[in-house]
């Protein structure tokens, strides 16, 4: 059936609360699903999930006052405001604990007399009075909404009525309600129940990036899933006494509705930023005095309700809740006046823009640490070579729709390309990879900014950039590499466009996969071969970006493919380049200003390679994919097999026929800090998506690692809802390591053996 199976009594779907210990219900907590018919229809939710709230045992004799139903009820059908009743949700209630149902209403009123606050902080039709809010927009009533639209100020001054404030009054009118359902009739639980008969079928986590496939390429995993699918994703915990929520609840980390109303909770946790994925949550009718900065972390939060609590202000905090479309606060007696002004007038987006833009910048984190290894003795060479790896996020792809959460000024590009100038001077690095330079940036800006500091640079765009005119062509991103002129020699650059290759291989030209998913993505690769000026070695710097859409895993591993089989050719190529001369080496050393040196007894003659696994490489870049994925797996274990599961489905030549390697022996380097407290928790950081995606990959035989850039301090992430933002210009790391080039090991040529003469006689 398209709407499912039915039951006559069924649980609130996609809700997960306490039920009712009686006779006719067993304790246990239930979640039907709609869809499937249960194997058992008291199939129950496992009791080893951890309870957020403190819930007796289920066998235990102690009645429980977490009821699902409450006594007392008339048997009505559930309604829910501005709907039919639900046909098939006709249910009994017991009366069996009516008493116990008294003396527990009769201890609840005591509790809210003991509140001076307008008579009570739990109450139902309180009304104040203007007096309390002096200098405010008024407390309007229910009753005025109803028949008309003005409200009457103290002075007898009618007052317009914005369409923010009627909302905000229709909802508040709406939460009245329910708290009147659950305090003064028993009935906890009130929002599952107005629920129970709208949910249809299972449902995933809530959405929280954008679908539309017709956007800018983000060139990041935006839509990637960061939890497994669940079969309910609200909980409602309301009308239940709780003063406290147990720290078990934001283990939930997947809810993205959460229902606490009518308890008497004094505070909200700092944890309350684990539910990255929340858009509702209600907290009206307890007993709150201030909202947690934490909040902030929940930037999908759509409706934030905090009626009848003790709340005074809100934090700067609360400015990344950029999706927020109703703050609800009022009953909030000593609420700031500017703040109900500001949501009257304007709006909670208004209020919500006013307070990230005009909040103060954060204390800064602690500088990252470099982090030195100390597995593995000191290699024999004294050639260190440090390099680094930076998406810097270019402008184009930086917008509000993206990173609202972020406050303008830290989003526009003059402020954040200055921020990522230092961070590249900082780290110091003899070879840095950026990717998602854009072309007026290369040139008009880091090109003559970190020349001033020894460096020089290749630099290409995506091949997009070609079918452009000028103006357009100068924002399309490309990949860049920075290397310090009075180290290293430029011997030879190749571009590597993917799709380009990809379509002329002759094995793929009849391929329908290759034009319908890898030609359609100008991802590409720009190679550096270097030669350090003194030492005579060499080394193969590759530098990349590939797709960032997780449904396309199959092609970041063709793109991972044709890359490493390019590399492998032009090192088979670069063995047999000939030896530099002096003056080569010499070039770019001399200061314009002071005495040419003539001193070459410095330089050594260059170093010659046997096979193309002798020389050192390094490939880095933004590979947009996880340990695990077929990418990560190709590059540490030097093969994929034509059954892999992100291969296997599709048709790519001879890659789907014969498997994919490559013959060098690579590592990623931050894999050293895997199994330790410095493990790098990420690399790209945004409220959707947080893992290491981008790599700096080494060939084992020819480099040693030596130390890594740490990560970011952890406690100044708790507050940090995505980057980029005050402190990172980027919504990606910049990695850094550095390495010693290990010393050849020349073979040992032995003498021959002199045996004298044969003492063999002749026939």
């Amino acid at each position: 059936m398209a709407d499912g199976y039915r039951y006559l009594q069924q649980s609130a779907g996609n809700h997960f609360y306490p039920q009712q210990y009686t006779a006719n219900h067993h304790a246990r907590q239930q979640i039907i699903r709609n869809s499937t018919p249960p194997n058992n229809l008291r199939s129950a939710f496992s009791t080893e999930t951890p309870s957020p709230s403190r819930s007796p045992d289920s066998h235990s004799p102690a009645p429980n006052s977490y009821a699902m139903y409450g006594p007392g009820h008339s048997g009505q059908p559930v309604r829910v405001p501005g709907r039919q009743p639900q046909q098939n949700m006709m249910f009994n209630y017991p009366h069996a604990h009516q008493q116990q149902h008294q003396q527990h209403h009769a201890n609840t009123q005591h509790d809210h007399s003991s509140h001076p606050t307008n008579g009570s902080v739990l109450g139902h039709h309180a009304h104040y009075s203007s007096g309390v809010l002096s200098n405010a927009t008024p407390s309007f009533t229910p009753s005025n909404l109803q028949n008309g639209h003005t409200s009457t100020t103290r002075g007898g001054q009618a007052q317009a009525i914005t369409e923010y404030w009627a909302e905000q009054m229709r909802l508040h009118k709406e939460s009245e309600t329910a708290n009147q359902s659950m305090v003064e009739h028993g009935a906890p639980n009130h929002f599952a129940r107005a629920r129970a008969g709208e949910n249809r079928g299972l449902t995933t986590s809530a959405d929280t990036g954008s679908t539309d496939e017709n956007s800018e390429d983000r060139s990041r995993p935006y839509r990637q899933e960061m939890v497994k699918r669940q079969d309910w994703h609200s909980m409602d915990i309301s009308g239940q006494g709780l003063k406290v929520l147990a720290t078990p609840l934001f283990d939930y980390v997947f809810l993205s509705e959460l229902y606490i109303a009518s308890n008497r909770i004094t505070r909200l946790p700092e944890a309350i930023g684990q539910l990255r994925y929340l858009t509702h949550l209600d907290a009206s009718f307890n007993l709150l005095t201030e909202l947690p900065k934490e909040l902030g972390m929940c930037v999908y939060l759509k409706k934030l309700l905090v009626f009848n609590n003790r709340i005074e202000t809100v934090p700067y905090a609360l400015g990344a809740l950029h999706q927020l479309e109703q703050l609800g606060i009022e009953g909030n007696p000593h609420l700031d006046p500017d703040i109900k002004s500001a949501i009257s007038e304007r709006g909670t987006k208004a209020l919500i823009k006013e307070l990230k833009e005009s909040a103060p910048a954060p204390a800064p984190p602690q500088e990252r640490k470099w982090i030195t290894l100390q597995d593995g003795l000191p290699s024999a060479s004294n050639e260190t070579i440090k390099v680094a790896s930076f998406n810097i996020l270019c402008d184009r792809a930086c917008t509000q729709a993206l990173y609202g959460y972020t406050p303008d000024s830290d989003l526009e590009w003059e402020t954040r390309r200055e921020n990522v100038l230092k961070e590249i001077l900082t780290i110091d690095a003899d070879v840095i990879s950026l990717q998602e330079v854009d072309t007026d940036t290369h040139y008009e800006f880091l090109s003559p900014k970190l020349a001033y500091h020894d460096y020089k640079g290749i630099y290409w765009p995506r091949p997009r950039s070609k079918t452009m005119l000028e103006k357009e062509a100068k924002r399309v991103d490309g990949c860049a590499i920075f290397y310090k002129g009075s180290k290293y020699i430029l011997l030879d650059k190749q571009l590597i466009d993917m799709a380009n290759v990809a379509i002329n291989r002759p094995d793929m030209k009849n391929q329908q996969d290759i034009f319908n998913r890898v030609m359609p993505r100008d991802n590409i690769a720009i190679i550096a071969f270097l030669e350090n000026r003194i030492t005579g070695s060499r080394i193969i710097i590759v530098n990349t970006h590939l797709h960032w859409d997780p449904k396309y895993a199959d092609v970041k591993l063709i793109q991972t493919a044709i890359v490493m089989e390019k590399v492998e050719v032009l090192a088979e190529k670069w063995t047999k380049r000939s030896a530099c001369t002096d003056r080569e080496k010499k070039a770019g050393l001399m200061d314009e200003n002071g005495i040419p040196e003539t001193n070459f007894a410095n330089f050594t003659p260059s170093m010659e390679y046997s096979s193309n696994t002798q020389i050192p490489l390094i490939v880095n870049g933004d590979l947009n994919s996880t340990t695990g994925s077929s990418v990560y797996d190709l590059l540490s274990k030097g093969s994929v097999k034509p059954n892999h599961r992100e291969l296997s489905q599709y048709q790519y030549g001879n890659f789907t026929k014969n498997g994919i390697d490559h013959p060098f022996s690579l590592r990623s380097a931050y894999t050293a800090l895997e199994k330790t407290p410095d493990r790098l928790q990420f690399t790209n950081y945004v409220p959707n998506f947080r893992d290491v995606i981008d790599h700096i990959w080494y060939s084992t035989n020819t480099l040693e690692l030596t130390s890594l850039l740490g990560g970011v301090d952890p406690e100044y992430m708790k507050t940090v809802p995505g980057f980029p933002n005050h402190h990172f210009p980027s919504d990606h790391l910049l990695i850094a390591s550095e390495f010693s080039v290990k010393a050849r090991k020349e073979k040992k040529v032995h003498a021959e053996p002199d045996f004298g003469p044969s003492s063999r006689r002749r026939d």
